[in-house]
């Protein structure tokens, strides 16, 4: 006999944005279950560099855009939960940088001499010079200009460790997932042969709602995918660096990101526009090539003798939009009791919980009353993965 259980929400997808929810939602008074089928943020939100997107990477010709406007609150709603002060306590969480920088090299510094001097970027963002320097820029040869961005950067192991803690005995791990209905409707899934009713079921597990999806027999939303080829490098003279570096078009050249291995090195994380088309389209030693030539050019002080390379797919998973363009906001879509969305970036998590915790509550969607869930198997958290390429 197959185990039935109940709860107000059912979130599918243990990733940055599903945690996120589930925390939220329980600190509401909500009972909830989260059912991940590997490891918590071992999808998308692991990949990713853990920088809390404020816009400014958004404007770089001056103007801001609808992204750029969109997300220019994240840094202050996730800095306040970091200090245990916001929607959700993430006291605990590692910040690796209370700031990202965009710096230019010196052919290229008027560039950002006009870029910060437009009205748009007023406000958000304060030049930086000698000692205020990132570490990794301090360095008599560097001849270029560093601005400091209103952005912080965060340990993501630490941040699905944590939001891991709030979710207490609401995560159940879970493979066999399929729809649970009653006279045609939906009224659950069924989890490895657990029956689970809840009054709405919410997909934001990344890549991973298009098998839901069609698990379920749903054709809309329809999900893309955007690739990256993102490089890691590992080495013992590696200093801290949190940057975008400033190229001739609307994206970055390159961007830096640096996180602490268990063995005390550092481990620079590259993505960028050399990480885009041109980058997704190299096999693993071209791409680590263009790496090499990239921080050789940019960065020629750096000792690179002893380092070790490794490259990264990432497929960013977000509602199908014309063109493959990047969508602006978080993303939610609704079919009866089914709620299905990406939050698009790390940065727009709590956007993400904003629209389904509307949803709900639009729809009278309260709290209610379930017996006790018994033990359930819990999914592990998942590996950093500098650790997995380059232990």
């Amino acid at each position: 006999m197959s185990q039935s259980l109940s709860t107000d929400i059912l979130i599918v997808g243990g990733g940055i944005a599903g945690l996120w929810l589930n925390a939220r939602l329980r600190r509401l008074g909500y009972a909830t279950l989260l059912v991940e089928n590997a490891a918590l943020g071992g999808g998308q939100s692991l990949k990713s560099q853990g920088i809390i997107h404020g816009g400014a990477k958004y404007a770089l010709h001056g103007a801001l855009t609808g992204a750029s406007e969109a997300i220019a609150d994240m840094p202050r709603r996730w800095r306040e939960a970091v200090e245990g002060q916001g929607e959700l306590d993430l006291t605990g969480v590692r910040l690796l940088s209370e700031a990202h920088y965009l710096w230019s090299p010196g052919s290229l510094a008027g560039n950002l001499t006009s870029f910060f001097a437009s009205k748009a970027v007023r406000g958000r963002v304060d030049q930086v010079k000698g000692d205020q320097l990132p570490p990794a820029l301090q360095h008599p040869k560097f001849k270029g200009k560093v601005y400091r961005l209103a952005e912080l950067v965060l340990d993501v192991p630490s941040l699905i460790a944590r939001l891991a803690e709030l979710a207490g005995d609401s995560l159940l791990a879970g493979r066999d997932i399929t729809p649970l209905r009653e006279n045609d409707e939906l009224v659950g899934l069924n989890v490895d042969g657990r029956e689970i009713r809840a009054q709405r079921v919410v997909l934001g597990a990344g890549a991973g709602n298009a098998a839901l999806l069609a698990t379920l027999g749903v054709e809309q939303p329809r999900q893309q995918l955007r690739p990256l080829h993102m490089v890691l490098v590992k080495g013992k003279s590696l200093k801290p660096l949190y940057a975008h570096c400033l190229g001739g078009g609307p994206k970055p050249r390159i961007t830096v990101t640096s996180h602490p291995a268990a063995d005390g090195q550092w481990v620079w994380y590259l993505g960028g526009d050399f990480a885009e088309a041109d980058g997704v389209a190299r096999s693993e030693p071209e791409q680590i090539a263009a790496a090499q030539k990239e921080v050789q050019q940019l960065l020629p002080w750096v000792d690179l003798s002893d380092a070790r390379w490794a490259t990264l797919r990432v497929d960013r998973a977000e509602p199908a939009q014309s063109g493959l363009v990047r969508p602006d906001n978080a993303f939610l879509a609704e079919q009866g009791r089914l709620l299905v969305g990406w939050p698009t970036k790390l940065a727009l998590s709590p956007d993400f919980a904003d629209r389904a915790i509307a949803a709900l509550e639009r729809d009278g969607i309260t709290p209610g009353s379930h017996a006790a869930a018994p033990a359930l198997p819990r999914p592990p958290l998942g590996t950093p993965v500098w650790e997995e390429l380059l232990p």
